[in-house]
């Protein structure tokens, strides 16, 4: 009977352990799956889209925009990669792009028909929903910021000019002497397309000038997923080389050149701006997701390779979507561009055919 009853416990413990490791191994698994699922970011960044060709660009001008684009988008992985938001890693992404005279926004923006440089920029929030952007303002080192700011910090989600830099006064920011954005390549630039437009009857037509045209490209964009599986976009520009009348193009319109929301995606645009305002651009590659189902990059295949161009419109687009796929799609010979996901690996492209 000892023996019996010995036996027992014995048999009782040995399944007790044996329950007790399965249940440690299940929460080893359950914790690991929570932190694979957890450390899932990326980020996706483009530095404009146009007529950029391989036999037009120097190999150290090439060098340089792409060490300047790695160096952009670094600086978003690595806030991303210790926890960050997404909102944290698209400000400071395109901070580093805005600091740059490669690219057209913040120091490196065109010039206006009068010479001066107008900026814009807007950034959303794919968690709430939220948006802020400014437009044409003239004293702004880091216009994203103050995006941000308006969104973060006012009941607002656009201000403009001379208002959007009295906000920046009370916020403490430093405005800039104009001359800071001063580039001699971007004033040569504007030399050049009004040497063109003087040579037209009519200065309609000038778009019709390869070297006009293509003067309306520019802009630099991040979107980011971060680990917590919020999204975020945001875009900053100088705008188009000879504008007037203080237009405005798509960069700082959220639904045009900017849109996040996560259950669907983030997106920040970079093209003919009156284009992709009237198609709304980056709310429809959101909406094609969410009402028809489609993935991101067939949504963004549809609207930039078949509607823009239907209206007669070019440039590309950035985006990441929730589940952390990326697409950088473009209908323009070229668009710079970069990505990293979480294991770290990094692409940049400058050209279509790479």
């Amino acid at each position: 009977m000892v023996k019996i009853l010995t036996y027992l416990i014995a048999l009782f413990l040995l399944i007790g352990c044996k329950n007790k490791e399965k249940s440690s191994f299940e929460n080893i698994n359950t914790s690991k799956n929570s932190i694979e699922k957890t450390e899932n970011f990326g980020i996706v960044i483009h530095g404009g889209a146009g007529t950029i060709l391989k036999e037009n660009m120097s190999d150290s001008l090439e060098a340089a925009y792409k060490a300047k684009l790695k160096e952009a988008i670094s600086a978003g992985y690595e806030i991303l990669k210790n926890g960050g938001t997404s909102l944290e890693a698209v400000t400071h992404t395109i901070n580093v792009m805005e600091d740059s005279p490669l690219f057209n926004a913040g120091k490196g923006a065109v010039f206006t028909h009068e010479g001066s440089n107008e900026l814009d920029a807007s950034i959303m929030d794919g968690a709430t929903l939220n948006a802020g952007a400014v437009a044409g303002v003239k004293h702004i080192k880091n216009p994203i910021d103050l995006a941000r700011d308006v969104m973060q910090k006012s009941e607002h989600v656009m201000l403009y000019g001379a208002g959007a830099e009295e906000f920046a006064k009370t916020l403490g920011y430093k405005l800039m002497d104009t001359s800071y954005f001063y580039t001699k390549n971007r004033y040569e630039s504007l030399q050049k397309v009004l040497e063109k437009e003087k040579s037209k009857n009519e200065k309609k037509v000038s778009f019709e000038d390869s070297y006009i045209k293509n003067s309306k490209f520019g802009t630099v964009g991040c979107a980011a997923l971060d680990k917590h599986g919020n999204l975020a976009a945001g875009t900053s520009t100088g705008g188009m080389t000879n504008k007037r009348w203080n237009r405005i193009g798509d960069a700082p319109i959220i639904g045009a050149g900017t849109y996040a929301n996560n259950t669907t995606c983030a997106v920040s645009s970079t093209g003919w701006g009156e284009y992709f305002i009237r198609s709304v651009v980056a709310y429809d590659i959101s909406a094609l997701m969410e009402y028809k189902g489609m993935t991101l990059q067939e949504a963004a295949s549809e609207v930039i390779q078949e509607k823009v161009p239907a209206l007669g419109g070019d440039g590309g687009i950035v985006a990441i979507d929730k589940d952390g796929n990326v697409a950088m799609e473009f209908n323009t010979a070229g668009m710079y561009r970069a990505t990293m996901n979480s294991e770290g690996e990094l692409i940049i492209k400058i050209y279509k055919e790479e």
